[in-house]
Formats: C-alpha cells, structure tokens, sequence
C-alpha cells in the first residue's frame, strides 16, 4: 500500500494488535512486525513513526527480547509502551529496576501538558498500569513528563531526537484518554496525513484474496455471527460463485439459533448447506472437562466435517474462517501468551485437509469488522448481531457437557437475553453461564439442590478489554426470579461483575 506507515514492534504483549488497530483509527496505516525485526526490512518500510509494544519479560534479563539498537539512530519517531518504554530506556543507557510497588490496573497519573504526547490535556489523567519492573534511571537527554505515586517515570521523553515512552497503556479504554495520546505522537511528533480508511482495507482484502485463491473453490465454515457473516459477504464479492457456506449445527447453539440461522441465509445468493451435527461433536465432548481440550476437540470436529463436505462437492482446496484479531492475540501466535486456544487459530489439527486457509479479517477487531460488513451492505440484523464463540455454548456449560446441561443454559440464557434486550439498558455482550456448582434451594415446599447459573454482560468496543454492565438491579431481580422459578434444575443466579483485565469475557 502506498499510504504512510507506522511499525509497531512485537515484544510479546497481548495489546499489540489493539495498538495497531488504534494507529488505523487514527487514520494512519500500520503494520504489526517482530521486534528483532532487520534494521534494512525497517528501512525499506520507510515508516513514519515505530511504537515498541509491551511484553511479559524484564529487559535487563539476558534472555528477554531485543530490537536492534540501531533503530535509536535511524531518526525515526519512537514511542514505547510499558516493556517498549523500559526497553527504549535500557537501549540508550538508562537503568530498569524492579518495583517497589508492582501497579496493576486504573492508577491516577499526573502528566506534563507541555509534552507533546499530552497536548490539550488535564494534568491528572488515569491510565492503565500493568508492570513489576520500571525506568529508574533515566538516559542521557531524557525527562520524566508523569507520574503516579509509586512510578516517578510512568512517561518520559527526548524531545529531540522524538522519542517518547509510557509506563501505562494508552492503547487500551481504560486509558480514557489514551487514543488521544496516540493520535498527539501520530500528528503532532510523526507529522501523519491521515491517509488510511477501511475502503483500503476492503480493496487490499479482496486483492489479497483474488491472489491466494484463484480459480479455485473456497469451503466457509458459516456460523451466522458477525465475523463468518461478515466474511462471508467479503469472498461472496472477491471470488463470485467460487463460495461454497457450511453452517455446521453442532448442537451447542443458543436457544432456536440452528433454524435462525438456515432462515437468515436460505434465500441468500449463496450455496447454503447446513450439516446437523449434535450427537457427533456431544460424543467427542463426552467427558471432557478442560476447557482448552474442548476447544481443540470442536476445532478438530469443524475441520472434519468441511473435509468431508468437500469431497461431496469434487476439488474445494481452501477452507475459509472468519478469524479476527482477538482470537489470534488469545490463542498465543506471535509470541503472545497463551490466553486460551480458539478453536479456529490454536485448535485445528495439522493434518487439516486443505491446501490452505483463508482469514481475509485476521487483522481486524470486532468493531472494524462490523464497519466493514455495513460497508459491504449487510442488514442491521447481522452487523450487530451478539457475539458468539464458535465453540459455542461447551465454553459456556463449565466441567462436563450433557445435552440435559445445555438445555438448561439455552433456556436460562434466553431469558437473560430477552429481558435485557426489553429493558433496553446497554450492553454489548451479555449471556450466562452454567457454573458446575450445584447449590442448594427451595421449589414449594421440597429441597432443591440445582445448578449455580452465573450472568455475564459487559461494555467494551475492542473486546480486548471490558468493564462490567452495571444492569439495575430490578432487571437482575426479575431476570434471577424468572430463571429460578422457569428452568428446572437451577436453583441460584449470580451476576459477575469482573472486568477485562483480569477476567477474560467468556468464562473458559
């Protein structure tokens, strides 16, 4: 692409995509590259600005990651994010220490104004913190511009040579004003012109797509949620009448979600299968308790269902998925750690029967891939469709699956997600989950001892971070009487009210 470039260098932090995916924001386009990457690769990419991302390492361990030094001499803008902020400092001769007092999470930070990354900035900011090691002696040229109260270098900077660092994450919304921050080193150090938008982004896809597949046939594995549909949308206008779209009913759907589902793509220019699959996947799931194991054992049925849809439709050699950013962050590629295996990136087998995958939506998040799908002119129904896990309702059930047991959580969940939608309070993902702890309660005049189901919504627009819904409790109240006394074997409900970090926003 001809548009300006920023490079964000991997460190191995689990925000990295969110860091790029806020530079596109901004309207400046950005790639993702590892942090050892060759000084010459930098240079050809002539890029604008480099960022230095977090990581889970200490610098000053002979182990930990490195970026070639050189990068300090190239002249280039460099903003560094809580390891990319120590690493910038151990680089040009500075010292990173252990904390006294590790910070985690929202921390009140007093910044400098006059620092360009804080222009049109109130002192007190609140960024979030997530470190056990800090800048404790700053390099030659630099000055600290904010602090908290156990961090006296949260930010620092070298006007000069424009280098600039944060201990906190500005990438992520609990930083509130932390998308500005970016946009200030973007605009106002790396003197961006904003030449990026998602019509790029759709015209680089299909490019991107025509080029890897060619004449040949493509399998979706279609779900009917925002990222398959959406996907689905993208190859229907790259590779017209090359599309063959799965819908693979593997029983773990929410309530009446399989019919849906038929129904919403049954009259849709595209060839619509739907494989009913529940006794097969129920089967490979009897017993199984460990959620990273379920996610492998779907993603390992899935494949094998396409592979043998494929062969009754002659040659399909590519299996499209619509992977997005926050399924490959979580499932530990690049570096990252491993949050958990999604069952389309960590758990496919490696003898997939295919030539090859295509996830033309792999580097986009949930929001950038809802502008996409209006873009592309799907119905308000399907953009904003709840997000649903393709492992489906197995992440939701907690220890072993039954049929009985998701019976259960498909009718405790359709409540939950009927009166929440009736009461109009907002959130952007809600559901419940079906704990395995059983509790003991009263049904008339008879001991009831049920199951504990949990309820789950949360607030987020990258869904890589989230805070609880802070629903009414005359809503919690009549969704937990409805539930109690409307689904048997149930006999208590629990709201969860933790956020992204730490939690994740599914249960397992």
């Amino acid at each position: 692409m001809a548009n300006q470039r920023v490079v964000v260098l991997d460190f191995g932090g689990q925000y990295k995509e969110l860091i790029a995916r806020r530079v596109r924001e901004c309207g400046v386009y950005s790639t993702i590259e590892p942090g050892n990457t060759p000084i010459e690769k930098l240079k050809e990419m002539q890029p604008i600005g480099i960022i230095l991302t977090g990581g889970p390492d200490s610098v000053y361990k002979e182990s930990a990651p490195r970026c070639d030094k050189q990068i300090f001499e190239l002249g280039i803008p460099i903003l560094g994010i809580c390891y990319g902020v120590q690493l910038m400092a151990y680089s040009t001769g500075g010292q990173v220490v252990p904390c006294e007092v590790s910070e985690y999470g929202r921390t009140k930070v007093e910044v400098d104004d006059g620092c360009p990354l804080f222009y049109g900035m109130k002192k007190d900011q609140i960024g979030l913190m997530s470190h056990t090691d800090q800048v404790g002696v700053l390099p030659d040229g630099f000055k600290s511009v904010a602090h908290t109260a156990t961090c006296p270098n949260a930010a620092i900077a070298d006007d000069k040579r424009k280098f600039y660092g944060t201990q906190f994450h500005p990438e992520v919304e609990n930083t509130p004003n932390g998308t500005e921050m970016i946009h200030n080193f973007l605009y106002r150090v790396c003197g961006a012109s904003g030449d990026y938008n998602m019509a790029d982004v759709e015209t680089v896809m299909i490019e991107q797509v025509r080029r890897q597949v060619g004449g040949d046939e493509v399998i979706l594995g279609l779900s009917g949620g925002v990222d398959s549909s959406v996907c689905a949308a993208l190859l229907a206008k790259a590779i017209p009448g090359q599309l063959h779209c799965i819908f693979v009913d593997h029983g773990l759907m929410r309530k009446n979600e399989g019919d849906e589902v038929e129904a919403a793509f049954a009259g849709k220019d595209l060839h619509f299968i739907r494989v009913n699959a529940e006794k097969r996947f129920l089967t490979a799931l009897d017993g199984v308790t460990d959620p990273e194991k379920k996610r492998k054992i779907i993603g390992t049925e899935f494949v094998r269902v396409f592979e043998e849809e494929a062969k009754k439709l002659g040659k399909v050699k590519f299996l499209a998925q619509g992977t997005i950013y926050p399924d490959v962050i979580e499932s530990g590629a690049n570096n990252s750690a491993n949050i958990k295996s999604h069952h389309n990136v960590g758990g496919l087998p490696k003898d997939i029967g295919f030539t090859g995958l295509v996830e033309p939506l792999r580097g986009l998040f949930k929001d950038e891939v809802r502008k996409l799908g209006r873009q592309l002119g799907l119905p308000k129904s399907l953009i904003e469709r709840q997000p649903f896990p393709g492992p489906g309702l197995a992440v939701r059930v907690v220890g072993k699956i039954t049929k009985d047991k998701l019976d259960i959580l498909r009718e405790a969940d359709a409540i939950f997600r009927y009166e929440l939608e009736r009461s109009r309070c907002k959130a952007d993902q809600y559901f419940a989950v079906l704990t395995n702890t059983n509790s003991v309660g009263v049904v008339g005049d008879f001991r009831n001892y049920g199951y504990v189901v949990a309820l789950r919504a949360v607030r987020t627009t990258d869904f890589m971070t989230c805070e609880y819904a802070k629903l009414s409790h005359q809503l919690l109240g009549r969704v937990s009487s409805r539930i109690a006394n409307e689904v048997r074997g149930v006999s208590r409900v629990v709201y969860d009210v933790t956020g992204k970090p730490p939690a994740t926003i599914e249960w397992e």
